[in-house]
Order: C-alpha cells, then structure tokens, then sequence
C-alpha cells in the first residue's frame, strides 16, 4: 500500500540553518528530524538561502527537496548590490553583462519553466527588470 500525501510545502531556510519554529509548526511532521535532515543536506551552500518542497505523508513521514538558491538573491550578488530597486521602472540600481545573466540562468535551468538556456535567460532577465538591474548588451529572445 502507498503513503497518501497529506500536503506540499514550499519554504526558505539559510542552508545549514533550519530550526524547529512557526515555519515548521503548522507542516505536521517531526521538526527536529526535518532540521537535521535539512542542515546535513543543505551545508556544503554556504550561506545561501536553500528553498526546499517538503512532501508531507498522512502518516507524519516526509520527504524533502533542495531547491536552487531564488534568482533574486544570485542577482543581487552578481550585481554586488544589497537589495533591488524601489521603483524599478525610474530607477537602475546596477547593471550587469550578458555572461552574467548566462551564469546565472545556467545554475537555475534546473528549477526553470524553460527548454533552453535562452528561454531561462529570458526568465532571469525579467527578473532582473523587475529589481532594477540593468542587462548591458541584451535584447532578450
């Protein structure tokens, strides 16, 4: 007989850094474990933040999968900057080249809604319009 999955959560932990907390209490499933398991997984990231889906069973077992560190966050550090822009529409905060965003789109293809490198690039772009930043030498697909 199968395990029933019960729900599937989606949340953000520094790697290495999961504690047993509010984020976790309303998951039902065995916080120290899931944090144990979480932070021997997670540590070799550094001080990223590690998004992970938690697969929650009726029988309180779970299983967990690291997800790539947020795009915005990659942007932020490519560009060197501490946060986006306010009113990116008005405002450039930074500007970055093409094999930057080609870097980043690469280590993101894994979790991407896209076929190709281009099509990722395409994502990550928008994003990066979206915080301010500003793609010197790109058009886009």
């Amino acid at each position: 007989m199968s395990k029933r999955i019960a729900r599937i959560v989606k949340l953000q932990f520094p790697a290495g850094g999961a504690r047993p907390g509010p984020a976790l209490a309303g998951v039902g499933i065995n916080m120290p474990q899931f944090c144990s398991a979480f932070n021997d997984a997670s540590r070799e990231r550094g001080n990223d933040i590690v998004p992970v889906e938690i697969t929650v069973y009726d029988d309180k077992s779970f299983n967990f999968v690291l997800k790539t560190t947020p795009a915005a966050v990659m942007l932020k550090r490519v560009a060197g900057v501490p946060s986006g822009a306010a009113t990116p529409s008005k405002q450039v905060v930074a500007t970055i080249t093409v094999d930057q965003l080609r870097e980043v789109a690469e280590y993101k293809m894994p979790d991407l809604n896209a076929v190709d490198i281009e099509g990722a690039m395409a994502i990550i772009a928008g994003t990066a319009k979206n915080m301010g930043i500003k793609i010197e030498g790109y058009e886009g697909k």
